[in-house]
C-alpha cells in the first residue's frame, strides 16, 4: 500500500507539475526522488522499520514501477482535466464518494478515467470484476459532471498491461441498482446485526482472523486484546455511506 502511494505521488506530480511535452522520464525520476524524501517522515512507512539494505530494495521496485508506466502509453500525448479528482453524488439515498487518478479528455472532447495499479494485474476471470469500483467512478462522472465517460482504465504498472472497459447506460443504470440493493443489505445487517463471514484469501491479512467464529476464534476476545472499537453510529448517519 505504501508502495502504491509512492508510485501514485511521483504521477501525480509528473501531470501536476509538467506540462505536455515536459514529461519525461527525467522529469519522472525528478518527481519520484522528491515523493521519495517526503516519504521518509510518512508514519505508514515509518511503521515499515525497514533497514537501510530493504529501504532500497523498495526504492528501487518503486522506481521500476514508475518506468513501466512509459510502457503503457506517452504522457505527453494526454490532455489530463483532472489529476486525485474527488468526487462525491448521491445515488439513491446513498451519498458515493471517489478520488479518481486522473481523468483525460480526448481530441473529440470525450472522458477517460484512469486508474493506476500497482500491484499484479488479475487474471482474466476475475477481470470483470476488478473493473467495478472503477465504473462506479464513471458513474460518479455521470453524477457530478453530467457526461458518462467513453473509457474506464486499469493501468497496471507492474505487467505492465492496460485493461479497458467502455461504459454503457445499461450497465450503469445496473450499477445504480447494485449500489442501491448493496445498501439495503448493510440496513438490514445493522438492525438485524447479521454479519456473516464470508472466508478468502484476503483472511490470511486480517487483523481480526484470530477472533473470528469462521477461523474458531471467539469475538468476545476481540474487546479484551484489542480494545474498544469506535462508537456505534446511526444508521441514518450519511457518513457511513461513502463508497471509495
Amino acid at each position: 500500500m505504501v508502495r502504491g502511494t509512492l508510485v501514485h505521488q511521483a504521477l501525480e506530480r509528473l501531470f501536476w507539475n509538467h506540462r505536455r511535452g515536459e514529461r519525461t522520464p527525467a522529469a519522472a525520476a525528478a518527481e519520484m526522488e522528491a515523493a521519495w524524501t517526503g516519504l521518509q517522515s510518512d508514519p505508514e512507512y515509518l511503521a515499515l522499520a525497514l533497514s537501510a539494505d530493504q529501504a532500497e530494495v523498495f526504492r528501487a521496485e518503486s522506481e521500476a514501477l514508475l518506468g513501466n508506466y512509459f510502457a503503457l502509453e506517452d504522457p505527453n500525448e494526454i490532455d489530463s482535466v483532472g489529476v486525485e479528482l474527488t468526487l462525491e453524488a448521491r445515488v439513491g439515498g446513498v451519498r458515493l464518494r471517489g478520488i479518481i487518478d486522473r481523468l483525460d479528455r480526448t481530441p473529440d472532447g470525450e472522458l477517460v478515467v484512469i486508474d493506476y495499479k500497482t500491484g499484479r494485474a488479475p487474471s482474466v476471470a476475475f477481470e470483470q470484476s476488478k473493473l467495478i469500483g472503477v465504473q462506479i467512478y464513471a458513474l460518479l462522472c455521470e453524477e457530478v459532471l453530467g457526461r458518462r465517460p467513453v473509457q474506464v482504465k486499469l493501468l497496471h504498472l507492474k505487467e505492465p498491461i492496460v485493461i479497458t472497459a467502455e461504459p454503457t447506460e445499461q450497465g450503469l443504470v445496473g450499477q445504480r441498482r447494485k449500489t442501491a440493493a448493496v445498501w439495503v443489505a448493510i440496513e438490514q445487517a445493522c438492525r438485524t446485526e447479521d454479519f456473516r463471514p464470508h472466508p478468502s484469501p484476503l483472511c490470511n491479512y486480517c487483523r481480526f482472523r484470530p477472533f473470528c467464529p469462521a477461523h474458531g476464534g471467539d469475538p468476545a476476545e476481540a474487546v479484551r486484546v484489542l480494545g474498544p472499537g469506535p462508537r456505534s453510529v446511526p444508521i441514518e448517519d450519511p457518513a457511513i455511506a461513502g463508497a471509495g
